[in-house]
């Protein structure tokens, strides 16, 4: 290796943008999630309140993953921003079984048996959309750096 060669990238860079990516998104689910619940599930029901609830998930996802990406300063590539996104899913995940158990009284039974329900594809939706959107939006992240 030369001089001019830049050093190899550090796997903690992907690990502290998926953080980043991450947080970013779940604050806005925090944010949205106690208003959906509490009103507009009583009102429309499960399923129309989280179709409601996935489009503004949705933009935060589209605005959140080239930011974390850039300020992560993850060299770009389509397996580092995959890369991003799973780690990120599993950061969701984790928090949000922490939140099922914790806050809701939930059992993990509860947590799987609600992805065969209409409104828990419609989440499962949301998590894939999670995971890819790194990678949908790194073009988006090359030109602005």
């Amino acid at each position: 290796m030369n001089v001019t060669d830049p050093a190899p990238e550090r796997p903690s860079r992907a690990l502290y943008a998926a953080l980043i990516y991450f947080a970013l998104v779940f604050v806005v689910g925090l944010i949205l999630g106690p208003a959906r619940v509490l009103w507009l599930e009583p009102w429309l029901g499960r399923a129309i309140a989280v179709l409601l609830e996935a489009p503004f998930l949705v933009c935060a996802m589209w605005f959140a993953a080239p930011l974390s990406l850039r300020w992560g300063r993850v060299e770009l590539g389509w397996a580092r921003a995959l890369w991003v996104g799973v780690l990120a899913l599993v950061l969701q995940q984790v928090a949000d079984l922490a939140v099922g158990f914790g806050l809701r009284g939930m059992t993990l039974t509860d947590q799987l048996t609600y992805f065969a329900t209409p409104a828990g594809a419609i989440y499962a939706f949301t998590l894939v959309v999670f995971a890819i959107m790194p990678l949908m939006r790194m073009r988006r992240a090359e030109k602005t750096t």
